[in-house]
Order: structure tokens, then C-alpha cells, then sequence
């Protein structure tokens, strides 16, 4: 009988061990899973980050060609804001 109690005993603590595995295996999961959605938050902060620069990049890829080389700047600018006052002129009109 006192081989039973022994086993029973045993049996309670191996028992009383795994459950406190495992209660500190779900907080573990539960902070792994905390982290892992702030990670994403961050990597969908970060990629709307990289989209905006590229647009910008795209942007100013796109103006450079449109200024041409470091020689067709100036003209480039005079153009350019002579096609703005020829704008500023027709809205004018268009108010009147």
C-alpha cells in the first residue's frame, strides 16, 4: 500500500511540474504574440515609409528629367514659371 501512495505522490507532482510548465510555456506564448503584433505594426510603418520615399524618389527622378542637365536648369525655371503666370492669368480670366 505504501507503493501506491509513493506512486500516487509521484504522479502529483509530475502532474503539478507539467501544469506549471505549461502555465509558464502560454505566458511565454502569449508575450511572443505581443511582440509579434508590435513587429508588425512596426513593418507596416516601416513599408509605408519605403512607399513614400520611392514616390518621392519617382518624383524627383521625374522633375531632374524634366529640368534636363545642369546647363538647361536655368531655362528650365524661366520656362516653367512663365508657364505658371500664363496659368495665374487664364484662372484670373476665368474669374472675371
Amino acid at each position: 500500500m505504501s507503493e501506491l501512495v509513493e506512486i500516487v505522490d509521484s504522479l502529483e507532482n509530475k502532474v503539478s511540474r507539467l501544469l506549471h510548465k505549461m502555465e509558464v510555456l502560454n505566458k511565454a506564448n502569449t508575450k511572443l504574440k505581443n511582440q509579434m503584433a508590435e513587429l508588425e505594426q512596426q513593418r507596416e510603418v516601416a513599408t509605408a515609409a519605403i512607399n513614400e520615399w520611392k514616390e518621392r524618389y519617382e518624383s524627383l527622378k521625374m522633375a531632374s528629367s524634366m529640368l534636363g542637365g545642369n546647363t538647361n536648369k536655368t531655362e528650365a525655371k524661366l520656362k516653367i514659371n512663365t508657364l505658371i503666370r500664363e496659368l495665374d492669368q487664364c484662372i484670373a480670366h476665368l474669374a472675371e
